[in-house]
């Protein structure tokens, strides 16, 4: 019979005058896999402080088994700046140590791509202070993982994680034993992960069986039998559940209610939206050009991300860009936008961008626009615009479209400077659209938003007749909202992949493999057959001898790398000799690197 972890009686949190969280008792057992959704504010981050006892309640309490090992990613992170990555990570652990750790060798690959931290300057010898948010995130996230914690609650976990990041993140965090709370906006996540859910409504957390294709059947039914959620946010659960039901039949296990009563609630609903329609619709706007590229190369700086690239982007195209980090898909459409916005005199580094006349672009960057704070959120959209034609006859004014991105009435009279990032990125797309453009460049668009937020938006999306790129980590935004899927995957080509993120991931991990078997020493022959196939008791001693020999070059090189390190630090002003030391670093490295490899053989042979 599974223990329960951790015990929530009657709960009871008040911010100001509104009570997030109202009466609530809940629990996690071993082996529970939980994610939490809900809107933007209704008390999910709250609700994970009070479990992990981050924050007190104000009634109620809760209880955790006795000597329960707890590991928390919080939104932000408590590593010591002054440390190195190695030392928050591995500890004290010598490297053929660690190396020899299937775990660690496992999330240092899944979260970084390579052993050696590619990305990062000096690898596992990086000083932390200066790294970015979301590097800090992702170090924070191994440190949690490497350790063997009981529960692992996790806040937004695949933040600053790419497609594959977030793939191997689900197949880890499947395969292990401890249990786990999530919050998360990423559905796909939600979908391979959980299998309970939690959704945090007006201070209560209604509990829910699978994941989140099961949570939505689930609660479309609920709200059908109750009759309590007003017809705007029915329809569009509706609508939601019937693209999971007819698009994605295989993305979950069978859901826990009645199959009927999922098909009679949307046995009329339509397809999310009329594609060919919709194609139709935006040619008239657009004409028959939209962008034309013509051997173009795309650069920055002095890389080059992209080279030779022909490629057509038409009236009423919807593409999902997915890519490597560092691949050139942001480079990409600032490239084209650069071409649109000055009429095609600026130009990428080779190559030539043909814009069509009509086009008119909006282009979400994934850095937030700053507005006047004492502006109110109506205030600010009617500056662009007072009413909008969302096509097929749909004319919304500011008002309305504010209500239809989840600011009500009283919402609507809040200063800027009073919103959270989320509320700040509803409103920066609300703008956008605002402005009726036919192009629109969507740069991460699912950065700060909750869940429903993403299902009003996917809505407006459904109905909106123009060219639309994605750039997203979201699997589920991007196979929701567009229609075919191009990668670019490091090797300055873009490719449409028929099969779509899928495919993606299957070619980077044969990429992978292929990269691992060059840097891999040389196989050993077969052994003739009738041979043993066992290690003699003689080859095993040779081998435990040559491996305390490895194990003392291994100590001895670690040395010279840190004295190499600390004369690097101290002769910073001199490059010359920083390069030669530089120099002799590297040569180290790959000494180290043949002596780990080396270790990891004879330490089979050796058992």
């Amino acid at each position: 019979m599974a223990v329960n972890l951790v015990n929530v009686e009657s709960v009871t949190k008040v911010y100001g005058t509104r009570a997030l969280l109202d009466g609530v008792s809940l629990g996690v057992s071993e082996g529970d896999r939980i994610g939490v959704v809900g809107r933007n504010g209704d008390g999910k981050t709250t609700l994970v402080r009070l479990l992990t006892k981050l924050e007190e309640a104000d009634t109620g309490r809760v209880t955790h088994s006795g000597g329960l090992r707890l590991g928390v990613l919080t939104q932000h992170d408590s590593l010591d700046p002054a440390a190195t990555v190695r030392h928050e990570v591995i500890g004290d652990l010598a490297d053929h140590e660690w190396a020899g750790n299937a775990k660690i060798r496992d999330v240092l690959m899944g979260l970084f791509g390579g052993l050696d931290l590619p990305g990062f300057p000096q690898g596992l010898d990086t000083v932390i202070g200066p790294l970015s948010g979301g590097e800090r995130r992702r170090i924070a996230l191994a440190k949690l993982l490497i350790a063997e914690p009981d529960l692992i609650v996790l806040d937004e976990p695949t933040n600053h994680l790419d497609v594959e990041g977030i793939s191997w993140l689900a197949g880890h965090l499947r395969a292990r034993r401890s249990a786990l709370v999530c919050v998360t906006h990423d559905r796909w996540f939600l979908d391979q992960v959980c299998t309970r859910m939690w959704d945090v409504q007006r201070g209560t957390v209604y509990d829910y069986e699978g994941g989140y294709t099961d949570y939505v059947f689930a609660r479309a039914e609920r709200e059908r039998i109750a009759a309590t959620e007003e017809a705007k946010r029915q329809n569009l659960v509706r609508k939601e559940l019937a693209w999971l039901r007819r698009g994605a039949p295989a993305r979950t296990s069978k859901p826990r209610f009645r199959i009927e009563a999922a098909n009679e609630l949307i046995a009329d609903v339509p397809e999310p939206r009329d594609t060919s329609e919709l194609m139709r619709f935006a040619a008239t706007r657009l004409g028959k050009t939209v962008f034309d590229l013509e051997d173009v190369t795309v650069q920055a700086g002095p890389k080059t991300l992209l080279a030779h690239l022909t490629w057509q982007l038409g009236p009423g195209d919807r593409i999902g860009l997915v890519g490597v980090n560092g691949a050139g898909k942001t480079s990409l459409l600032r490239a084209l936008a650069d071409a649109a916005r000055s009429d095609g005199d600026v130009q990428p580094a080779a190559g030539r961008i043909k814009t069509g006349r009509t086009v008119r672009l909006a282009y979400l960057s994934q850095d937030v626009a700053e507005l006047p704070p004492a502006l109110r959120v109506l205030e600010a959209v009617q500056q662009v615009r007072e009413r909008v034609d969302l096509g097929k006859g749909r004319e919304l004014t500011a008002g309305q479209l504010c209500e239809q991105f989840g600011f009500s009435k009283e919402k609507q009279w809040t200063p800027v400077g009073d919103l959270s990032g989320g509320e700040r990125r509803r409103l920066q797309i609300l703008r956008l659209l605002m402005d009726e453009p036919n192009v629109l460049f969507l740069d991460e668009p699912t950065n700060d938003l909750d869940i429903e937020t993403l299902t009003q938006l996917e809505d407006v999306l459904d109905g909106w007749p123009g060219t639309l790129v994605v750039i997203s980590h979201d699997r589920f935004f991007v196979e929701r909202t567009t229609d075919r899927v191009m990668a670019l995957l490091g090797d300055q080509r873009l490719r449409m992949l028929p099969r779509g993120i899928d495919e993606y991931l299957e070619r980077r991990h044969a990429m992978e493999e292929a990269r691992l078997a060059e840097r891999a020493p040389a196989a050993v022959p077969a052994a003739p057959a009738g041979s043993a196939s066992t290690v003699s008791a003689k080859d095993s001693r040779a081998a435990k001898k040559e491996l305390q020999r490895v194990e003392r070059q291994l100590d001895k090189v670690s040395t010279r790398e840190a004295e190499l390190h600390q004369r690097i630090a101290d002769s910073a002003t001199d490059f010359e000799k920083v390069a030669k030391l530089d120099a002799e670093l590297r040569e180290l490295v790959g000494e180290r690197e043949q002596l780990e490899t080396r270790w990891l053989e004879l330490a089979e042979d050796a058992q």
